[in-house]
């Protein structure tokens, strides 16, 4: 990562992945049932398996995983 006026900012990646990266963030973040983080879940496995074939971070791939699981247990203490 490098680092500009004490700001961490991104290689320089595919503005595609980064849109598609944050759109998956939100989508899960705003899930308040357990339905909706299944279709967020399948939402995952869809993006993973686009973007593998150009390559991307793991650290992206790990970013999402850890934040649908910390919204399944935000819902799960929920209900």
């Amino acid at each position: 990562m490098l680092t500009n006026h004490n700001k961490v900012v991104m290689p320089q990646i595919n503005q595609s992945l980064e849109n598609s990266y944050h759109k998956t963030i939100s989508t899960i973040k705003s899930c308040k049932t357990k339905s909706q983080l299944e279709g967020a879940s399948r939402m995952v496995k869809n993006f993973k398996k686009l973007y593998e074939k150009v390559g991307y971070p793991k650290t992206i791939s790990y970013s999402i995983d850890n934040t649908l699981k910390q919204q399944y247990i935000i819902t799960r203490c929920q209900l």
